[in-house]
């Protein structure tokens, strides 16, 4: 598996991955970023299996807006690359927290948080359409 930076993919592949992985796809945030900001990871078996998009934001705090792994690739440690990859490249860019934030509801996703290092920073009543989300950092 690779990992990288990149806009060189097909965008049609991550849309399937988006549009089947989350809850909440944000359709024009995946184009943006294909289309050069803002930073799109994409992780390559044979093909592209998963992506994840950064926001840079205020003091020094990079947000994770979306990670997703095509559904019959996961639990094989393409989420962990992306995250670890994109971390390390945040970091060298000057960044010193991760966030990101989940629904409250979605025990395995923020399971895979927790055993990332992420701690819930604070509650966030109504976030998301279906209820309420939690914002999650970790240190870089």
């Amino acid at each position: 598996m690779n990992v990288t930076r990149t806009t060189a993919v097909d965008g049609d592949h991550l849309r399937a991955i988006q549009e089947n992985v989350l809850a909440e796809p944000w359709r024009e945030l995946l184009d943006c970023a294909l289309g050069g900001f803002p930073p799109l990871y994409v992780a390559v078996a044979d093909r592209p299996v998963g992506y994840a998009i950064v926001m840079p934001g205020p003091e020094e705090t990079v947000y994770l807006t979306e990670l997703a792994v095509d559904p019959d690739e996961q639990r094989q440690g393409y989420g962990s690359e992306l995250l670890e990859y994109l971390s390390d490249d945040q970091r060298e860019d000057g960044y010193e927290r991760l966030a990101l934030t989940v629904r409250v509801i979605d025990d395995d996703v923020r399971q895979f948080y927790d055993d990332h290092g992420f701690s819930v920073e604070e509650q966030l009543p109504e976030e998301f359409e279906d209820g309420d989300g939690l914002l999650l950092i970790r240190e870089l």
